[in-house]
């Protein structure tokens, strides 16, 4: 059974740091292409930043410079670094994987986590 647990949200002024965590099981970090996926209400699902099997990353533009993703295989763990935080950034953080780039791309993994909020606010 694959579980996908994030953790790390909160609440944050702005112009400060979070890291999210992502404990996987049942999948393997070195296999898998994984991605941090966010939702904010009224606005439609948008990728963040996502990591491929290589270790090569890509991020959105509205993160780039600010958001680093990482994954520590030994741990079976991705990680999220958020720093310079924006009121804009506030969403739910969701973890994602899956072995197809395709369904990444596409903006469809097949594994999902239960997500972690994120509130930017002063």
């Amino acid at each position: 059974e694959v579980q996908l647990v994030e953790s790390g949200g909160g609440l944050v002024q702005p112009g400060g740091s979070l890291r999210l965590s992502c404990a996987a099981s049942g999948v393997t970090s070195s296999s898998y292409y994984m991605s941090w996926i966010r939702q904010a209400p009224g606005k439609e699902r948008e990728g963040v930043a996502t990591i491929f099997i290589s270790g090569l990353t890509s991020y959105a533009d509205s993160v780039k410079g600010r958001f680093t993703i990482t994954k520590d295989n030994a741990k079976n763990t991705l990680y999220l670094q958020m720093n310079s935080l924006k009121p804009e950034d506030t969403a739910m953080y969701y973890c994602a994987a899956d072995v197809s780039i395709s369904r990444v791309r596409a903006g469809s993994p097949l594994y999902w986590g239960q997500g972690t909020q994120v509130t930017v606010s002063s």
